[in-house]
């Protein structure tokens, strides 16, 4: 399986193999109306990709990896000169912590170590967001790898306990490869606008995983019983023009349910999902009824 090189906590990668048995065989055009880190997409064979998300900063750093499709070695030397300017470890690369810091600082060596360089690449940053690579650095050196801006529109991520290793190298590697032997297409704005103004093809295939109303995920903060409304209405009316989707979402989660999403559903199957649901806040993992709902039988 392919490791989106994003890394963020809670997207589909752990999940995909549950979720791919239940895609259509032979799928047209893959079209993700909230593609995120693009780690279905990256695991989906298709004739061709349409890809969306609201986040435009996600947009940006897609389309900023995809300007290097065809000249991978250029990012890395570029993102390598980043990294050695600012001063972070970077194992691949074979610049290491100090075995002292490794002793004084047993489980949080890398945070102690990147944090100064990350704080002022952050500083960096903010000072010119166009900047998509110095975006992606903080992507990788910060905590839990996501994208996260204040009020002001400044991005105001911690510093991770983390490391460029091989295991990113090989993440930005597998996204190169696909890239090159795949057509992408990114559209950044609303589900539902990026809905209508498609055109769809006989075995297309819309996967959607919008971000859940009954989590407090940072993720899902700005999603409301408004947004579930127009999502739920926008897939049937999918549904009504024959096109085949499958929706990724939870009836329960920490003590909530949806119960809307579950009435809904029963007019569709409804997979349960083993769930990896994980919480921003603490890392564990919650007791949560994860499912896949579709219109598709295999």
């Amino acid at each position: 399986m392919v490791r989106s090189p994003f890394f963020f906590v809670g997207d589909k990668y752990k999940l995909i193999r549950q979720l791919k048995v239940h895609f259509p065989e032979n799928i047209n055009t893959l079209i993700e109306p909230f593609c995120g880190g693009g780690s279905v997409f990256l695991n989906t064979d298709a004739k061709s990709y349409l890809a969306n998300d609201k986040n435009s900063y996600m947009i940006k750093l897609h389309s900023f990896l995809n300007s290097f499709k065809n000249n991978r070695e250029r990012f890395y030397d570029n993102f390598k000169n980043l990294i050695i300017e600012y001063g972070f470890s970077a194992s691949h690369y074979g610049i290491f912590v100090p075995d002292e810091l490794k002793k004084n600082h047993v489980k949080t060596y890398y945070a102690v170590f990147n944090k100064e360089a990350y704080v002022k690449l952050r500083e960096d940053f903010n000072h010119n967001k166009n900047d998509m690579l110095r975006l992606y650095l903080l992507l990788i050196y910060g905590f839990n790898h996501m994208l996260r801006f204040n009020g002001n529109g400044d991005f105001n991520l911690p510093v991770g306990n983390v490391d460029f290793n091989r295991n990113k190298f090989n993440a930005l590697e597998a996204y190169f490869n696909f890239i090159e032997q795949n057509e992408i297409v990114f559209y950044e704005g609303d589900f539902e606008e990026f809905l209508n103004k498609t055109e769809f093809k006989q075995n297309d295939f819309v996967y959607l995983d919008p971000p859940y109303l009954i989590s407090d995920c940072e993720y899902n903060k700005s999603w409301t019983y408004e947004h579930d409304e127009r999502l739920l209405k926008a897939i049937d009316r999918l549904n009504d023009k024959g096109i085949k989707f499958a929706l990724s979402n939870v009836f329960i989660h920490k003590g909530k349910e949806n119960t809307e999403l579950r009435k809904w559903a029963k007019k569709y199957y409804i997979i349960d999902i083993k769930s990896n649901y994980i919480s921003y806040h603490n890392n564990s993992i919650k007791n949560t009824h994860e499912v896949l709902i579709t219109n598709c039988k295999r």
